[in-house]
């Protein structure tokens, strides 16, 4: 029997609509963290972040001209470059979350909290990151220079965070001439505190380890990780070399995902075990699917 064209699967539709809303909400709930950031602790107290959220506020500043609309201007060419760096859906939530910004900072007015430097440094670092982190999770940014590294990380072959430490570093030493030496200090303590807040809020709060074992025991470890501490691995074979003979040994390496509250618990384990393997770890920034991470199965 012919299957009939056109007819869209109801699944489908129902996974695709969960995630257009997921992603609205979190765009949206980020828009007004970071707005209530910028006007409630920096924009009183002439605190500037990094990126283009710092040129925008440092132009502000200076000029004394409303932040949304550098908040608009400056962000434009870094839309473009997202459509072509990154893809059109992705510059589209850009477009749509950064006018969102811009109109919220123009129609609403949020109130001054405190006037404590300190404590506008901390807490307006952590809302304004909390804001473009949430933005991220909705699928969108709302500053342009994550764009902008990628782009010239791809052109000229150097690192995303080596570009990112450049230019925020021209913008607070333009804010220590502009502004002042203490407001460009403070003005850093803020680009911390949103940035912590942005990797918290993107990566969540556990962090994940890569552990690759070779032991002779290999088939009592896997047992261990699966039964005792309830994870998934994967097993593959490898061949070892050693001494000035260069001798081989074929044997089985394991590698598996943990977090790290697991790290003390699979060295006791190991250890009870073969005290002898070897063990490597490295640092993930995070996972999806398998069994570290369920909660974004669905996602």
């Amino acid at each position: 029997m012919a299957q009939t064209k056109g007819i869209l699967n109801p699944t489908a539709v129902q996974t695709n609509t969960k995630r257009v809303l997921k992603d609205a909400f979190f765009i949206v709930i980020g828009i007004f963290a970071a707005a209530f950031g910028l006007e409630s602790f920096l924009l009183p107290n002439t605190f500037i972040d990094g990126g283009v959220t710092g040129i925008s506020l440092l132009i502000s500043e200076v000029t004394k001209t409303p932040l949304w609309i550098f908040i608009v201007l400056i962000n434009l060419p870094f839309i473009f470059m997202a459509y072509k760096v990154v893809g059109k859906q992705f510059a589209i939530k850009t477009a749509i979350a950064i006018l969102g910004l811009a109109f919220t900072l123009l129609i609403i007015e949020f109130p001054e909290v405190t006037q404590d430097k300190l404590l506008v440094a901390v807490f307006g670092g952590f809302f304004l990151g909390a804001g473009i982190g949430l933005s991220i999770r909705g699928g969108s940014v709302l500053d342009g220079t994550e764009v902008l590294a990628i782009f010239l990380s791809k052109k000229w072959g150097v690192k995303i965070g080596d570009i990112i430490i450049l230019i925020n570093g021209l913008i607070f030493l333009a804010a220590a001439y502009l502004l002042s030496i203490e407001s460009a200090l403070y003005s850093m303590l803020t680009y911390l505190a949103a940035s912590k807040t942005l990797d918290f809020v993107v990566e969540g709060i556990e962090e994940y380890t890569g552990v690759t074992i070779i032991s002779k025991k290999s088939e009592e470890i896997r047992r261990m990780i699966v039964e005792k501490m309830g994870r998934g691995l994967t097993i593959y074979e490898a061949k070892g070399g050693y001494g000035n003979l260069g001798e081989q040994n074929e044997y089985d390496v394991i590698y598996t995902v943990i977090t790290r509250l697991e790290i003390r618990k699979l060295h006791i384990e190991i250890d009870k075990i073969d005290s002898s393997a070897f063990v490597v770890m490295s640092s993930i920034n995070d996972t999806k699917g398998g069994m570290v991470k369920k909660r974004y199965l669905n996602s």
